[in-house]
């Protein structure tokens, strides 16, 4: 296990430096991307969420939502049943109202997740791991909470490369307990290769 973390942190080190040499040009295309649109708010989105051993980090994303999402999120819930439900089923909602133009392409490319290579390299996250949940989903998570928080969340995971469009909140946390109870340099190697195969096929991470 002592051989796979530090091989696990020298990767993260050596794609995390990678990723935000790359977020330089990338900021600045996304920027003008939104000026475009009319939106002159910040293009980054920082986040409270459960890191390893169940502690709290900021992440960082591309904003793909309008600005203040997260407080209309509630209202909007409140205002359709269906709405509710399907976010109380699966944490999110399959189209929702909230991304913005330019966000729908971000997702649909994963590169609003870019930003989470500061993470990475800052030792918070990896790039192989379980998703980085809200705190707020903590209850949810229930059983499986112990076993996912052994490892740092990741920017890509074995749920994210298991067709997880078609998986419920709780389908996804059995996979990611899997995950936590078998992870091995092979496990991630697989993982990290199967990644290029899901973006290349247009199903984002």
């Amino acid at each position: 296990m002592i051989f796979y973390l530090f091989v696990k942190r020298l990767f993260d080190i050596i794609c995390g430096l990678i990723g935000i040499i790359l977020l330089i040009p990338l900021t600045i295309i996304i920027k003008i991307a939104y000026i475009c649109h009319g939106d002159f708010h910040s293009i980054f989105y920082a986040q409270k969420r459960i890191g390893k051993k169940g502690k709290e980090f900021t992440i960082i994303k591309y904003r793909s939502m309008v600005p203040g999402a997260d407080k209309d999120l509630s209202k909007l819930l409140e205002d359709n049943e269906a709405l509710k439900e399907e976010y109380k089923e699966n944490k999110k909602l399959r189209k929702d109202p909230r991304i913005t133009k330019v966000g729908r392409f971000l997702r649909a490319t994963s590169l609003d997740e870019m930003p989470q290579f500061i993470n990475v390299f800052c030792g918070k996250m990896s790039v192989i791991g379980n998703r980085p949940y809200l705190p707020g989903e903590k209850e949810d998570m229930g059983k499986y909470f112990d076993d996912i928080v052994t490892l740092k969340p990741g920017i890509t995971g074995y749920w994210q490369v298991s067709g997880h469009n078609d998986m419920n909140f709780k389908q996804r946390l059995q996979l990611e307990q899997e995950y936590a109870k078998k992870a091995s340099l092979l496990f991630d190697a697989k993982i990290f290769f199967a990644t290029f195969r899901v973006l290349a096929h247009k199903k984002g991470i």
